[in-house]
C-alpha cells in the first residue's frame, strides 16, 4: 500500500506548487503554515484539481499523468476526502448524507445508515439535519459516509479546525481508534501537537514546496532548516556566524554557543527549543561550573497559561541593542520555583539550521537566468 506523488502546478502568477513524496503503510501528516499549498496537494490528489504536470499513482493505480494523458475522475480514485467544512449536504439528514450517492436500494441504504450511525454513536440521529447537530456530530457524519464507501486511501484536511479544545482532543483519540487499520492515511493540519499524535510520518511544507520529509519525532529532534523548526514550534532562532569548528556567534544574542557537532557550510541559523533551557540556580551544584552557552536572564515579559509559565527575556550580557533579542522559556508550573537569573543551552539541544528561502531564492536566479 502506497501513495506517491510527483506534481507541479501553478496556482496563481505567483505561487508554484511543486510536491514529491511518498507515503507507505502509515498516516502521513502534512503540516505548513496557512496558503503554503497543502489543501491543493490534497485536491490534486483526490482528483479535485489537475496539476499542470507530473504523475500520481495509489496503491500502483496510476491516477494521474501528464506525459501519458492519465486523469482519472474523483469518483475512479477510490480516495475518501474529509473536508476541513465538512461539506454535508444541508437539506439531506444524517442517514441520507451518510448513504448519498450509494448505488444501493432504499433497504439497503437504510440498513447501512443504521450500521455506521451506531459505529459512529450516532443512534438515534438518523433524521437530523446537519444544522441541528453540534461540531462534532457532523465530523462523524462526514466520516462515516467516507468509510462506509471502503476508500483505499483516505486523506483529511484539517480535520479539527473547526471543534472546540474539548472536542477536539476526543476526537482525535476517536480518530486514532479509528484509522488503527487503516495503511494509507495523509492528514493536512497547521497544529504541530496534532501531526505529533497522530502521524508517524510527517513532511513539512512552506510556500509550495516540501522542505523535509521522515519520521516524525525525528523531524522534531533535528528539523534540518528555520523554516521546519518554526513550524514545528521552536521560539528561538538566531542568524550565526562561525567562530569555531564546534563555536558559533548568536548573533540576535549576542552569545557564544559550543555546539555538539561541527556546523556545516549549509548552516546559517541556531535554535533552541524554549522547553530545553535549563534553570542555573545560584545555590546549584552547576551555576559556577558552567562557563559557557549561559544566558544571563533579562527579564523583559512574564505569561502564564494553565500548566506552564513563559517568561521573555534578553541576555543581560550582550552589548549592543542588535544583540538584543527576545528568548523564550517555558516551564511546567509544577517545576518552577522563580526566574532564575542565568540560564543554561545544552549543546546537543542546539538545533543547527539552514535557511531554505535563501536557498530556494539563489535557485530560483539560477533557473531563470538566461
Amino acid at each position: 500500500m502506497s501513495v506517491r506523488v510527483s506534481i507541479k502546478k501553478r496556482v496563481s502568477s505567483n505561487f508554484r506548487l511543486e510536491a514529491e513524496f511518498q507515503s507507505s503503510g502509515e498516516c502521513l501528516g502534512i503540516l505548513g503554515a496557512s496558503g503554503c499549498g497543502k489543501s491543493m496537494t490534497l485536491k490534486c490528489i483526490a482528483g479535485i484539481e489537475t496539476p499542470d504536470e507530473g504523475h500520481i499513482s495509489l496503491n500502483g493505480r496510476v491516477v494521474f499523468d501528464s506525459a501519458k494523458k492519465i486523469n482519472l475522475r474523483p469518483q475512479a480514485r477510490r480516495v475518501g476526502y474529509l473536508f476541513q467544512s465538512y461539506a454535508l449536504f444541508p437539506r439531506m439528514t444524517v442517514g441520507e448524507n451518510i448513504t448519498a450517492g450509494l448505488p444501493f436500494s432504499r433497504r439497503e441504504r437504510c440498513r447501512v445508515a443504521g450500521e455506521w450511525t451506531r459505529r459512529f454513536g450516532l443512534g438515534g440521529l438518523e433524521g437530523r439535519y446537519p444544522d441541528q447537530l453540534s461540531g462534532g456530530q457532523q465530523q462523524r457524519t462526514a466520516l462515516a459516509r467516507m468509510l462506509c464507501r471502503e476508500p483505499e486511501v483516505i486523506l483529511l484536511d484539517e480535520p479539527f479546525s473547526a471543534l472546540d479544545t474539548f472536542l477536539r482532543e476526543q476526537m482525535q483519540v476517536r480518530l486514532l481508534e479509528l484509522l488503527e487499520s487503516r495503511r494509507d492515511v495523509i492528514m493536512v493540519t497547521h497544529n504541530r501537537d496534532e501531526a505529533y499524535k497522530l502521524c508517524p510520518q510527517m513532511l513539512v511544507m512552506d510556500e509550495g514546496r516540501v522542505l523535509k520529509k521522515g519520521r516524525t519525532r525525528e523531524m522534531f529532534l533535528s528539523p534540518g532548516s528555520v523554516q521546519a523548526a518554526r513550524l514545528t514550534g521552536c521560539k528561538n532562532i538566531s542568524p550565526i556566524t562561525r567562530t569555531g569548528e564546534r563555536e558559533v556567534f548568536a548573533r540576535d544574542w549576542g552569545l557564544t554557543l559550543r555546539t555538539a557537532e561541527p556546523p556545516g557550510e549549509d548552516i546559517t541559523h541556531a535554535g533552541i527549543r524554549a522547553h530545553d533551557l535549563v534553570p542555573l540556580w545560584e545555590d546549584g551544584p552547576e551555576a559556577a561550573r558552567l562557563s559557557y552557552n549561559v544566558l544571563d536572564v533579562a527579564p523583559v515579559q512574564r505569561a502564564e497559561d494553565p500548566f506552564e509559565h513563559i517568561v521573555l527575556f534578553t541576555n543581560a550580557a550582550a552589548r549592543g541593542p542588535e544583540e538584543k533579542g527576545l528568548i523564550w522559556w517555558k516551564c511546567s508550573k509544577y517545576m518552577f520555583q522563580d526566574i532564575p537569573k542565568r540560564l543554561f543551552i545544552p549543546p546537543e539541544l542546539i538545533l543547527l539550521l539552514r535557511d531554505d528561502n535563501i536557498a530556494g531564492s539563489l535557485r530560483t536566479l539560477t533557473e531563470e537566468r538566461p
